[in-house]
């Protein structure tokens, strides 16, 4: 391929499939291998690909004597859109299997990003008061905790969304959504409602966490791109540090009208533990269906984060800690969703970043801002136990999707060694498929 034109279209798509995947939460190691393969596949054998926070470049040199041909877009729009990123992953995957020629590709491509979402806004924002109505079950709220957090959550999407037309920096929506949540705990407390505002707080500000990006920030950071990990760990600090300045705000008012809040709400503990699975599957697929996610989807996703759930609760009640236990949850998260994933042919992210929602670290940062804010600085030790409850996430879901890869390759290997006597059911009709596509190639 010598031709400048066709370059410029062939890294053109490659570019604006990497603009939508790192938009929508990919990782920087994930961007550049899915570029990279689509410039290989086209003719382009040594594209060079750079990804760095919000910049994607490309270039790519046909010989030593001619013009290298470069090309770069930022990505403006960040937002979680599983819908887009799950359609975006089957372009790549047709075109690497040469279903569809590079025409075909740019027209999908450009359907994708014009078209818009066929779930209406009020199904998304009754969503969101799902998730805070799951949080609230599984911390062990009572039905008027969980009532007042589902009408919170809903509240404060419809915020934020408000405030994002205004285009404010996301610090400041951070802080009003903290502001908002404890402000609302006050005032329950204030109106005498027999709850618990602690547990308000806290199942409120669990939808405020920044779940993808520190999964993002992660894994940049153990694939060896430094630049876009400290970016994103930056990103998502300052996001965080928004509610924790929101919520602080709202308990000084409570404690300026008289309005006392429990510093150290109660957790869950074992005798919860269906409300805790129940609460677990239904955070995680209202996230997923909130995020666009793929209908056939949601079950498996509720599973996940059910299971998960229940052994996170178990471990830390057996004195684990609470990292250990965050950890070995997001391992099985991992371990899972890589596979069932490929059955429900939707990206891994879709389900990991779904999957760990109900395990974010919401608890323990209301339980370090409160002792904070009664100058007792053990609530240091709180936020540490945050910070290490998020790595310990982030770090477990990715190793789980290590270890599953190479399973499942094991796996495949075995299916094929034991297809031979099965008559019926999927493993046959693999081998059936593959025997006609190598009978067509023989036949052209």
């Amino acid at each position: 391929m010598t031709e400048t034109r066709e370059i410029q279209r062939t890294l053109d798509i490659a570019l604006r499939v990497g603009d939508m995947l790192l938009a929508n939460g990919a990782g920087a190691a994930d961007v550049t291998a899915t570029m990279s393969s689509i410039a290989h596949q086209l003719g382009l054998r040594q594209a060079l690909v750079d990804v760095t926070f919000t910049t994607v470049h490309i270039s790519y040199q046909s010989g030593p004597d001619e013009p290298a041909v470069a090309a770069t877009r930022h990505v403006k729009q960040r937002e979680t859109d599983f819908d887009d990123l799950t359609r975006v992953d089957h372009l790549v995957r047709d075109l690497l299997s040469d279903e569809i020629d590079l025409d075909e590709a740019r027209i999908r491509l450009a359907q994708i990003a014009s078209t818009g979402h066929r779930t209406p806004r009020w199904a998304v924002t009754l969503s969101w008061g799902a998730i805070g109505a799951g949080v609230a079950m599984l911390i062990g709220g009572d039905w008027i905790v969980t009532l007042i957090a589902a009408v919170a959550a809903i509240c404060l999407e419809i915020l934020q969304r408000w405030l994002s037309r205004l285009r404010l920096p996301f610090f400041y929506a951070q802080v009003a959504g903290g502001l908002f949540a404890s402000l609302l705990a006050v005032g329950a407390s204030a109106a005498h409602i027999s709850t618990d505002p602690s547990l308000v707080i806290t199942a409120s500000i669990v939808m405020l966490l920044a779940g993808l990006g520190f999964i993002g920030a992660i894994q940049d950071a153990l694939t060896d791109f430094y630049v876009t990990a400290v970016a994103r760990i930056l990103e998502v600090m300052i996001s965080t540090v928004g509610v924790i300045v929101g919520v602080s705000g709202g308990l000084t008012v409570g404690r300026l009208v008289g309005v006392d809040i429990n510093l150290d709400p109660g957790a869950a503990g074992l005798s919860h533990l269906p409300l805790v699975v129940a609460g677990g599957a239904l955070s995680a697929a209202a996230f997923a269906f909130a995020a666009y996610a793929p209908s056939r989807v949601l079950l498996p996703i509720a599973a996940i984060a059910g299971v998960a759930s229940g052994i996170y609760l178990v471990l830390s009640e057996n004195d684990l800690g609470r990292a250990w236990p965050a950890a070995i949850a997001a391992i099985f998260i991992g371990l899972v969703s890589y596979t069932v994933a490929s059955r429900a042919q939707v990206p891994p992210l879709v389900i990991v970043v779904s999957g760990i929602v109900p395990l974010l670290p919401g608890l323990s940062i209301y339980r370090g801002l409160s002792l904070l804010g009664a100058d007792d600085y053990t609530g240091i030790l709180q936020m540490i136990t945050a910070a290490a409850i998020a790595i310990s996430l982030a770090a477990g879901v990715i190793l789980g999707e290590y270890v599953a890869q190479p399973l499942r390759r094991e796996a495949h290997r075995l299916e094929q060694r034991l297809a031979g006597p099965r008559l019926v059911g999927p493993l046959r009709a693999r081998a059936v498929r593959k025997a006609s596509k190598r009978g067509n190639m023989h036949s052209m």
